[in-house]
């Protein structure tokens, strides 16, 4: 059967040959020249709109504000073409299972996809005579217009994976009964400190930034958290850390007071 299927190949590729020197050209390098040069026309268009966008407002102000690295109101969103894989990542619950959606399922994908030539080698191209692959290309469809409406319409709280750490943390330190506190540390998990800070095993540790489980413990006191805040190369010359006095003084309080109240887990 192999052997049949493969001189039916060979068969049709000679076919091919005869025809397109007969009747047509090859594919290279006419094709190839042409996408070449529409491949060009295209980056060309792109640049010449980017030196626009750049140089004059005909397509609007290049940006309104500068970008506030303290913000808390602000809910970071992929481009609408990964609106799929976005709410995939929702479908698959953090942190146990993320790695799932944003490696197993893609790359089992694109693993499929690149393989297809090779597993699919059947010289039939009818629709209506491939019904598994028909099947499979529609729910293909199907699935990812789903999860593309799903994430474009997703609604989100602001840290919503580390805010719902929060009880645990204010248990384990011993803070739950102030108020204030656990108010700063619902900013803290809203305000992206674990993009470089960890807290009792949560975060990360970019740019060496230390872990603040037990910064309670140095006494160091409000005012100079607040302060450190405020402008953190005041305190600690050479910190890479961004300033965070957007907040304002009311929200830097309870986040200073959270970390004054966080010296080392209790339990």
């Amino acid at each position: 059967m192999a052997g049949k299927l493969e001189q039916e190949k060979r068969a049709e590729f000679k076919r091919y040959k005869a025809d397109v020197k007969k009747e047509g050209k090859p594919f290279f390098p006419y094709a190839v020249f042409h996408d070449t040069i529409m491949s060009l026309v295209v980056v060309g268009v792109i640049i010449g709109l980017a030196v626009i966008w750049k140089n004059t407002d005909i397509l609007g102000p290049l940006y309104q504000a500068k970008a506030d690295p303290g913000t808390t109101n602000f809910v970071p969103r992929p481009d609408w073409f990964f609106y799929f894989l976005f709410y995939l990542l929702r479908v698959f619950k953090w942190p146990e299972t993320v790695v799932l959606g944003t490696v197993g399922v893609p790359t089992l994908c694109i693993v499929l996809l690149i393989g297809l030539p090779f597993f699919d080698r059947r010289p039939e191209r009818t629709v209506l005579r491939r019904p598994v692959a028909m099947v499979a290309a529609i729910l293909v469809v199907i699935s990812m217009g789903v999860l593309t409406w799903k994430g474009a319409t997703a609604k989100e709280a602001l840290g919503s994976e580390t805010v719902s750490l929060v009880p645990t943390w204010a248990a384990k330190q011993g803070f739950a009964g102030d108020p204030v506190a656990v108010a700063g540390a619902t900013l803290f998990a809203q305000s992206g400190c674990l993009n470089c800070h960890s807290y009792l095993g949560t975060g990360s540790h970019n740019l060496g930034a230390p872990d603040l489980s037990a910064e309670g413990s140095k006494g160091r006191g409000i005012a100079w958290q607040i302060a450190h805040l405020t402008n953190p190369s005041s305190k600690t010359p050479g910190s890479p850390m961004p300033s965070f006095a957007a907040l304002g003084v009311e929200n830097l309080t309870k986040i200073a007071t959270f970390l004054e109240a966080s010296k080392g887990p209790k339990s």
